[in-house]
């Protein structure tokens, strides 16, 4: 396994190299430049040419991407274009923790009644459990984040104080424990959707095996045929989402963090994509991409720990 994961990490570098690659081109392709003034900079022509020929925007394309390359390996991403004088590496050290932890908990809570769903829908098929976690799942599937936040602010912070239930949650922030819940659920809901579904037509699968009905046969109980057959062997399938749920959701959601006021780095990704400011949009490029693959090679790994015959 060891060998398997050093492997796995020493393509993580030609892989990351591909994204900046394609990123850097396409950024240097597009029309316009990171300091005009349609930007929202202000700043006229001849500015615009000293600030270019000042951060090596006039260089040709493979000495500014060999140049790039070589400082992000020293950990050095450049000054924001539209936020400078701050560095990129300063404004991912500020805003990505607190995206980081918002997806963490989104994730966990996606997980947990996910496959909680799914595994009641499976286990009570054609039921009033089975079709309450399959109704509910399409509809968080098919709601959008922001629109999630929006109708969770009506119903716990407008309509139930109204109606002599005040839960106390606040509308937006990022200071304390009631402050993470109604962001964690608007950008779970859609994961947990997802993984309620799957973990369900997993496990109906794995329920009409012929060691399920062996495990039966021998006597064994509902519950612990459940427990110790169909769910673990139904898990691989599902596992294989989790890793890249985690990594989108933890990396930054501009409209959850926008609409509750959280100070993440979805928004700051989104302003740089208006804006053009290459620097941050590539670190972030490569910050998912880093984040993805580890993901995947945690997910993998927890393969061989779920089914013991997967071997590396």
């Amino acid at each position: 396994m060891l060998r398997y994961s050093i492997n796995r990490i020493i393509w993580f570098i030609p892989t990351l190299l591909a994204m900046a690659a394609v990123t850097f081109l396409i950024m240097s392709v597009t029309p316009g430049s990171p300091f005009d003034p349609s930007a929202g900079n202000g700043v006229n022509p001849e500015t615009i040419a000293n600030l270019e020929r000042l951060y090596g925007l006039d260089r040709p394309l493979p000495e500014r991407f060999g140049k790039y390359v070589w400082n992000a390996v020293h950990g050095d991403f450049g000054v924001s274009y539209h936020s400078r004088p701050q560095t990129v590496k300063d404004i991912i050290g500020r805003t990505f923790p607190v995206s980081l932890q918002l997806g963490a908990m989104a994730t966990v809570f996606a997980v947990v009644i996910g496959m909680t769903l799914g595994t009641l829908a499976a286990v009570n098929q054609n039921g009033w459990l089975d079709y309450f976690s399959v109704t509910l799942a399409i509809l968080f599937y098919s709601m959008p984040n922001f629109v999630m936040g929006f109708v969770l602010i009506l119903f716990f912070v407008v309509w139930l104080p109204n109606h002599g239930i005040d839960l106390g949650l606040p509308v937006g922030g990022w200071g304390g424990p009631r402050d993470w819940i109604l962001p964690m659920i608007a950008l779970g809901a859609a994961p947990l959707a997802t993984l309620a579904r799957y973990t369900r037509s997993s496990m109906i699968e794995v329920i009409r095996s012929d060691f399920v009905r062996t495990a039966r046969a021998k006597g064994l109980t509902e519950n612990g045929v459940v427990v110790k057959h169909v769910l673990k062997n139904a898990l691989v399938p599902v596992v294989t989402l989790i890793g890249p749920i985690f990594a989108a959701v933890g990396t930054g959601s501009f409209f959850v963090e926008q609409v509750f006021n959280i100070p993440g780095m979805g928004k700051f990704f989104v302003t740089s994509m208006q804006v053009q400011d290459q620097t941050m949009i590539l670190a972030v490029v490569l910050l998912y991409g880093v984040f993805l693959a580890a993901m995947n090679l945690a997910v993998d790994l927890i393969y061989g720990l779920i089914d013991p015959r997967i071997r590396y």
